[in-house]
């Protein structure tokens, strides 16, 4: 587990690569070295494949199949053209309505496509404007992961909590969309406050011309499509809310939705697995998994445990503070999954053992934690790294 978080801090491997290698040597070792001494047995191969989340691993695969058929329609270009349009050329409302349009999108879509799929059409606005386009597009990264915290579906770490403790959709508005509001309206603001240098030099000309042309450039390429798609999503999303009352696991509605819109559309499912599936995140998952049940199993994870809770001497609120800002410490500086995959089987030890946590508070700390500390740095979060890079 060790060895895997710090060749992924320091980039020597590909993430995929060294969480799918950590998992087969922990089976490798267990079924050698454990063969011979007891206590080099860390884990069966029953109990490694047991450890994988399909859960997860579905209900991401579904998404990607969604994002990957409404990327095709041209909706989330044609968002940020309306957003110009709305603004009329004030640069300090046109930002704060992208801000918006992000954080909703993201609340329900992948954050980093939903930056891939803004970041072309703000730089476009960017440079009609002649401004920075870094000056919109820091703002919209951080709308991006406040507004992916908001949701069970919204943002990785929250997708693993979720399926990790058997939380709602429901749960997750309720406990998480009004702090992420907040969140939100003060970094909007603080954002268009600290970029008012660029926004005042912003020259606006010629409003509707430049309107008519992002109009041109931006138009909905397949109404049909979009229609279907907005259709089959909000059917996705029902059933997610549904899901706590039927007992349905959240991957369910997010494959029958996806795959019902590919059949009705006809779009080629090869195309889309080869192409929009993003297959060395989900074998990372499944590597991942496999290593921090072999870290369970061999008694780390209780060890920490034991010392988160000595540290905040069995006090629900020390224990609330603790994990919120460690986690949005550590996740501006290693990725956030691994993260939050090791912290699971923590929480819900502390959940047990601190008077007042069976509430499931601190699974609410670490959401909050994991996913907005990923704006610290950089590197903090995948969107980050998408959007610097572009």
């Amino acid at each position: 587990l060790l060895l895997v978080y710090v060749v992924i801090s320091f980039e020597w491997m590909h993430r995929t690569l060294i969480s799918f290698l950590g998992a087969a040597l922990i089976i490798f070792i267990t079924y050698t070295l454990g063969h011979w001494d007891k206590s080099f047995y860390i884990i069966s191969f029953e109990e490694a494949m047991g450890a994988i989340d399909l859960n997860v691993i579905f209900l991401l695969m579904g998404m990607m199949l969604f994002v990957g058929v409404m990327k095709k329609t041209g909706m989330f270009q044609f968002l940020a053209y309306k957003a110009y349009a709305l603004a009329r050329g004030n640069v300090f409302i046109l930002s704060l309505v992208l801000q918006v349009i992000t954080a909703v999108v993201s609340a329900f879509l992948d954050n980093v496509t939903t930056m891939l799929l803004m970041i072309p059409v703000t730089i476009e606005i960017a440079v009609t404007l002649k401004i920075n386009p870094l000056a919109l597009l820091v703002p919209e990264v951080f709308a991006s992961n406040v507004g992916g915290t908001a949701t069970l579906i919204g943002d990785p770490p929250n997708i693993l909590i979720g399926s990790y403790a058997g939380l709602t959709f429901g749960q997750f508005i309720q406990n998480l969309a009004l702090a992420c509001g907040v969140c939100l309206a003060v970094s909007s603001l603080f954002l268009v406050w600290w970029n008012k240098k660029d926004y005042l030099k912003a020259e606006v000309k010629d409003v509707p011309r430049t309107i008519e042309y992002l109009k041109d450039e931006y138009r909905i390429t397949n109404k049909k499509l979009m229609v279907m798609g907005l259709m089959l999503l909000g059917f996705a999303i029902l059933f997610f809310i549904l899901g706590g009352m039927l007992h349905l696991p959240v991957s369910v509605p997010a494959l029958v939705g996806s795959l019902m819109l590919l059949a009705f559309s006809g779009e080629d499912i090869v195309e889309l697995l080869e192409k929009e599936v993003e297959w060395p995140t989900l074998v990372f998952f499944i590597g991942l998994f496999m290593v921090i049940a072999g870290a369970e199993e061999t008694g780390l994870i209780q060890v920490i445990a034991n010392f988160v809770k000595d540290i905040s001497k069995g006090n629900l609120t020390a224990a609330i503070v603790i994990i919120l800002w460690v986690s949005a410490i550590a996740s501006a500086f290693i990725d956030n999954i691994p993260f939050t995959a090791t912290m699971l089987p923590i929480i819900a030890f502390l959940n047990q053992t601190i008077p007042g946590a069976e509430s499931g508070v601190l699974w609410w700390s670490l959401a909050l934690g994991a996913c907005l500390g990923g704006n610290g740095t950089m590197i903090g979060a995948s969107a980050n790294v998408v959007t610097v890079g572009l």
